[in-house]
């Protein structure tokens, strides 16, 4: 089957199986390695996506049910050589061990900055529980995540993963 899909900017046209999981799509055919292959049954959110603007796990999803829609990945996110915000506060805050988790909390992270940009606690850790860390106690993750929303101005998020055509099309996207 054919599908057009726009990832991180760039528009992609390619024949794929219908099973084809767009977590492999990604990984395999447009290599977004960051796209993370954790547990291929949706429960640890490693593989975390935005699909036009909110979170996916992108082992649940097909890659033809892409088609024509925007997918946004980890790869995606740093502009001008600088991290996005949330990448940049999960550094500053060591959010990570292992960093097998990261690229999916980050993801989940921006969807739940875009619907709360000023979370506390709690909703932090209750939009976040999706998402599993085998090496963290949380605690690190939970305060990158509202450091981040310190660093967002209001109304970042989905909009903030979109690619100026323009700028796509210097660096050799369509």
């Amino acid at each position: 089957m054919r599908i057009t899909v726009s990832v991180d900017g760039t528009t992609y046209t390619d024949e794929v199986e219908p099973r084809l999981l767009l977590v492999h799509y990604l990984r395999e055919r447009l290599g977004k390695v960051g796209t993370v292959v954790g547990c291929d049954t949706s429960n640890c959110g490693a593989c975390t996506v935005h699909l036009d603007g909110h979170s996916v796990k992108s082992c649940s999803v097909l890659a033809v049910q892409a088609d024509g829609r925007e997918v946004a990945t980890v790869e995606g996110l740093a502009r001008d050589g600088q991290l996005h915000p949330v990448q940049q506060a999960f550094h500053d805050n060591h959010a990570l061990q292992c960093g097998f988790c990261t690229p999916g909390m980050i993801m989940q992270a921006i969807d739940l900055l875009a619907d709360d940009p000023d979370p506390d606690e709690e909703t932090v850790r209750t939009g976040m529980e999706g998402n599993l860390c085998r090496c963290t106690g949380y605690q690190n993750i939970v305060r990158a995540v509202r450091d981040a929303a310190g660093r967002m101005r209001p109304g970042a998020g989905p909009e903030a993963e979109r690619v100026d055509q323009r700028s796509a099309q210097l660096s050799g996207g369509e």
